[in-house]
């Protein structure tokens, strides 16, 4: 089974459906390369996805040894290149609740986020700015 199908719908849009869940996204071009901006970008996506990959394997280590992260959140900046058009750097700004996490909490929070699969499948040329804040 393929993991989603997605269908060109015109207007520089495109619909994703996740196949196992039925789950949709749609992207927009962005008003920067001739779109409409009304959603997620190609690119916005991508970064947005490193965010999301280091959070849930942050929530798994956080599971696995015992604390808590729940309303964590994680603020993401995609900055963009030209020549060739590409994606730049990604800005990984993590707020943790106030939950006195300890030192090793830390560590493995730290850890497990700089070691997610989208981390380490992004091309090593993008700039990866990750910051934790608790």
């Amino acid at each position: 089974m393929s993991t989603s199908k997605i269908t060109y719908n015109g207007g520089l849009r495109t619909t994703s459906i996740h196949e196992r869940s039925g789950n949709e996204i749609i992207t927009d071009a962005p008003v920067d390369n001739k779109g409409k901006g009304e959603a997620f970008s190609p690119t916005d996506l991508l970064a947005t996805s490193l965010g999301n990959c280091m959070l849930t394997i942050v929530g798994i280590a956080a599971n696995e040894h015992g604390f808590n992260i729940d309303g964590t959140t994680c603020d993401i900046t995609k900055i963009m290149a030209e020549n060739p058009r590409r994606v730049a750097e990604i800005v990984v700004d993590f707020q943790f609740p106030a939950n006195n996490y300890s030192d090793k909490d830390k560590t493995i929070i730290e850890r497990s986020a700089n070691t997610c699969p989208v981390m380490y499948s992004l091309h090593p040329d993008i700039k990866k700015t990750v910051t934790f804040k608790y």
